[in-house]
């Protein structure tokens, strides 16, 4: 199996890129987050990889850091969610944005990606907000102590916050990332008028 690519980017498309490595040129599809933090054609570059192998296909899947594969590797755990669409949810959204999303139970969100409807949404919530909460559990911390991608601080303050973002015009899963990134930053018992400021200047607001 391969799991890492590293060599010169030879092509770039809207939802792949063929990375040559040694002068065999190997077909990545990306996220549109990994795509746009790819260098130009002709220069260096390293991807993190799965490999995904059927009867019909060996496809590879890329990304730009570690969040990003596992977030794919996780969402790939969900009944009706292959690697496809796996990479459309991280084509809409960060992992940060992804987790604050399902931990909030917003499936609205996740319906932004393409093939991801109202019940896969709810799948995807209902088999992931238990795991992730279990993350926090098992590092015997408060979530926010915790990386952003496995944010799960209290519902109050972090949710005021939250709306209030909304409020001023920002995404909710923008608004979402922010305050778990702010929350990490500040700590669990940081009240909602500081996440907010923490929170715009996440947004560089």
């Amino acid at each position: 199996m391969i799991a890492k690519l590293s060599g010169i980017v030879d092509h770039i498309g809207a939802d792949l890129t063929v990375i040559d490595v040694g002068g065999v040129g190997y077909l990545v599809f990306c996220s549109t987050r990994t795509i746009s933090g790819l260098p130009p054609a002709g220069a260096p570059a390293r991807l993190l990889i799965e490999t995904h192998v059927r009867d019909d296909h060996i496809h590879l899947y890329g990304f730009i850091d570690a969040p990003e594969r596992d977030w794919f590797r996780r969402l790939t755990t969900v009944q009706g969610v292959g690697p496809r669409l796996a990479m459309a949810l991280l084509s809409c959204a960060t992992p940060d944005q992804l987790a604050g999303a399902i931990l909030a139970q917003d499936k609205a969100a996740l319906t932004r990606a393409e093939g991801v409807g109202a019940r896969l949404a709810a799948r995807i919530v209902n088999e992931l907000r238990d795991k992730l909460g279990g993350l926090a559990a098992a590092a015997g911390a408060p979530a926010a102590a915790l990386s952003p991608t496995d944010w799960a601080s209290a519902p109050g303050a972090a949710a005021d916050a939250v709306a209030a973002l909304e409020n001023l015009g920002v995404g909710r899963p923008e608004a979402l990332g922010a305050i778990a990134a702010a929350a990490h930053r500040l700590g669990g018992e940081a009240a909602a008028e500081m996440l907010i400021k923490a929170g715009l200047q996440e947004l560089g607001r």
